[in-house]
């Protein structure tokens, strides 16, 4: 078959990779325009282009996916299927352009967790599994019919990041054997089912940068998943002597608590930690605003203060 692949960051350079590993032809692929990015604001490629064009597989970066110009360029590849990994929304003028449709890989166990920031979420939620879904599009967002999925286990210390990188990985398989099985004729395209008795539908909305400040009143368990939720991007944070505080890495103690809730206290050398009402955080990895990211030891014995709130265990 003729493939079209459409993505922009590095969960999507995966599958790419593993669609051309196993001898699919990928004609093309339409990624995200150039973006200033850095203290020289230097365009820069998505991972997307930078692995196609290191491949050799022409590149389109349309602005706007309605663009006259581009459907005729996209309409001339004569793709049999379109491929989306972590792109954007496309207009029914694109995803139902060609023979088979358009297929898209999303890092959830689909209905669960529809939405932009799935791996995010789940991590947020607690979740203790997740997995990948591939399903072909249609007019409401993630809501197409199922092709397969596969189930993926979401450690108790894992990030979003590890979660990230497992389901890159097992999302790039299933990627390739379900454009293996639509060129065969062996899939049964399912509607996405009705939740279980008690299941409540969960969502998946793009996380904005309030999302990510800690509420110290919230359980520590509650904390704690927040962390690891947003890490390492965008990161949770909050506030060390009126300053930002960036938390890529924590643990927790649910034990019983001494101190006034967010409150926090030192050794000096080893520790830094926040009081919830059930427990405490303390912290592993961070970065003050206007520093470079390290772990506590590195932290403590550059870090000097006259708060109050910084005191002995």
């Amino acid at each position: 078959m003729r493939i079209i692949f459409m993505g922009t960051p590095e969960f999507a350079v995966a599958s790419l990779d593993a669609l051309l590993e196993a001898g699919e032809d990928v004609v093309a692929v339409v990624t995200a325009p150039d973006k200033p990015a850095g203290r020289g604001q230097k365009l820069q490629q998505s991972a997307v282009k930078t692995y196609a064009i290191s491949r050799g597989i022409p590149v389109l970066q349309p602005i706007k996916l309605r663009d006259p110009q581009f459907l005729s360029n996209l309409k001339s590849l004569g793709a049999d299927l379109q491929v989306v990994v972590a792109f954007r929304m496309l207009p029914e003028v694109v995803w139902n352009m060609p023979p088979l449709g358009t297929v898209n890989l999303h890092a959830s166990l689909l209905p669960q967790y529809r939405g932009a920031a799935p791996i995010n979420h789940a991590v947020i939620n607690g979740e203790t599994e997740s997995g990948v879904t591939t399903f072909l599009l249609q007019h409401e967002i993630d809501t197409g019919n199922i092709l397969f999925t596969e189930k993926v286990a979401i450690g108790p210390d894992d990030t979003a990041g590890d979660l990230h990188d497992k389901l890159m990985a097992v999302g790039a398989g299933l990627l390739v054997r379900t454009v293996k099985a639509l060129a065969a004729g062996k899939t049964n395209p399912t509607p996405q089912g009705r939740l279980a008795p008690g299941d409540v539908l969960k969502h998946a909305p793009k996380i904005f940068k309030e999302d990510g400040k800690i509420d110290w009143n919230r359980p520590v368990d509650d904390v704690y998943n927040l962390i690891r939720g947003l890490s390492p991007y965008p990161t949770a944070y909050t506030e060390l002597d009126g300053q930002v505080l960036k938390i890529f890495k924590a643990t927790k103690e649910k034990t019983a608590v001494n101190h006034p809730v967010g409150t926090y206290f030192t050794d000096g050398t080893s520790f830094l930690k926040f009081a919830c009402p059930d427990g405490y955080i303390s912290i592993q990895e961070l970065q003050l605003a206007g520093k470079k990211r390290m772990d506590i030891q590195a932290f403590l014995r550059g870090y000097r203060s006259d708060s109050v709130t910084i005191f002995s265990q």
